[in-house]
């Protein structure tokens, strides 16, 4: 059976096993995610050895420190594998849910359902911790899912993907696999399955994205970058304005949410660049401004001259992009021109600034006096998400259970005829 033909096979059975988790009710597929994290807990000694294998193996071809400590698990990072997906069992089933109901004069009375969409692929790079939580978050949400991670990751995953399907007894065959082959390929002939697979996810770089949607004949959902940018308005409480931008550039520097630009506006730079520049400077951010930047905190920090490259980069670094604008007009623009449309924020008083910067920046999550690292599954009370959507269809922002799901129709009569 060549690679096209075994992907088929796959996604038949995905899609077999996606119609018999629809079946299931609330308590069962809590079952199948108890299941799961005790599997989890059973294979720990097994997981762990597959793990150092992808490590040596990494370290031997070079990957980043970087790579290797997303890469890396030890008895910690697998028990909160296990204890993240116990705590999806306590969040509220979204199946069933009735979103809208109407009384027609007929005496049809129509409700909207939330239902699973189906058959999921997830597709991903080195964290392995992703194939316990997008298979939970799916197998939840009443999904089957095909879960295709990075090469260096795959004695991991495999161990991983085992440990779950092994504990959780009375799981449908086909309703979570493993896409057990490094070779790219794979990627190709999944972003192809329509009419089989119903929905892809892309987590992981730029690269990896951009090459998904460029090959998917079927439906995608984007986590693309995060350039995320903060607002200093003429109007805004300084000390709040500081707190701010060092929570959103420091406090971890290496996701998406962080801050990448800050702009701040001519009217309050005097007073607020200088000390921004120095606390930060104090944090190890390398700053890199526009001119005006760079005269005003010529005495406190030493600020490299920002390239046009600088204003759309995701650094995912202590690195930060930094630029005086003339008024909120500027600040919205460039947004729009270099942002990402995943997180921006405003720190202002100024109530007429804050109405006009949420209504014309057009980002799955606008701030106003609070920091872009809010954005996040857990902080917005969804609890576990599969990541943060930069599309505007079907979800928006972070992806919880209820961006898992679609819905239908149910119209009940008492023999009704048009």
């Amino acid at each position: 059976m060549d690679l096209h033909q075994q992907m088929v096979a796959m996604a038949d059975r995905a899609k077999a096993g996606a119609r018999a988790l629809a079946a299931l009710e609330t308590a069962e597929r809590d079952a199948l995610l108890e299941g799961m994290a005790r599997g989890l807990e059973v294979a720990r000694e097994a997981i762990l050895a597959a793990n150092a294998e992808d490590v040596r193996d990494g370290e031997r071809s070079g990957l980043s420190s970087a790579l290797l400590d997303r890469l890396r698990l030890d008895d910690r990072r697998i028990a909160a594998m296990a204890e993240g997906i116990r705590e999806m069992i306590a969040l509220a089933d979204p199946l069933g849910e009735v979103l809208e109901t109407r009384e027609r004069p007929s005496g049809l009375r129509i409700e909207k359902v939330r239902v699973p969409i189906g058959v999921i692929g997830i597709i991903y790079e080195s964290r392995p911790n992703v194939t316990a939580d997008a298979a939970a978050l799916c197998i939840k949400a009443g999904n089957a899912v095909i879960l295709r991670g990075g090469r260096e990751s795959l004695r991991s995953n495999r161990a991983i993907a085992g440990a779950l399907v092994s504990g959780a007894e009375g799981l449908p065959e086909g309703a979570l696999q493993l896409v057990d082959t490094p070779d790219r390929d794979a990627v190709r002939e999944l972003c192809e399955m329509t009419g089989r697979v119903d929905l892809l996810i892309p987590r992981g770089g730029e690269g990896l994205i951009e090459a998904v949607t460029r090959m998917a004949r079927v439906p995608v959902i984007k986590h693309y970058k995060g350039v995320c940018h903060v607002y200093v308005d003429a109007s805004a409480d300084i000390e709040a304005a500081l707190a701010i931008v060092e929570n959103a550039k420091c406090q971890r520097p290496g996701v998406c949410n962080a801050m990448e630009t800050m702009l701040v506006h001519a009217g309050i730079a005097e007073r607020f660049l200088p000390e921004a520049a120095r606390r930060l400077s104090a944090r190890g951010v390398e700053l890199r401004g526009d001119e005006a930047t760079r005269a005003l905190c010529a005495q406190v920090a030493d600020i490299k001259a920002a390239s046009e490259d600088d204003w759309s980069a995701e650094y995912l670094d202590l690195i930060l992009a930094v630029r005086v604008v003339d008024d909120l007009d500027a600040a919205i623009s460039h947004i729009a021109r270099y942002g990402s449309q995943h997180s921006d924020a405003i720190v202002a008083r100024d109530e007429h600034a804050q109405r006009r910067f949420a209504r014309e920046v057009d980002s799955a999550a606008v701030y106003i006096n609070a920091s872009t690292r809010f954005t996040d599954g857990g902080e917005f009370g969804m609890g576990a998400e599969i990541g943060i959507s930069t599309d505007k269809l079907h979800a928006r922002g972070p992806m919880g259970l209820p961006e898992l799901t679609t819905y239908k129709y149910v119209a009940r009569g008492d023999g009704l005829i048009r």
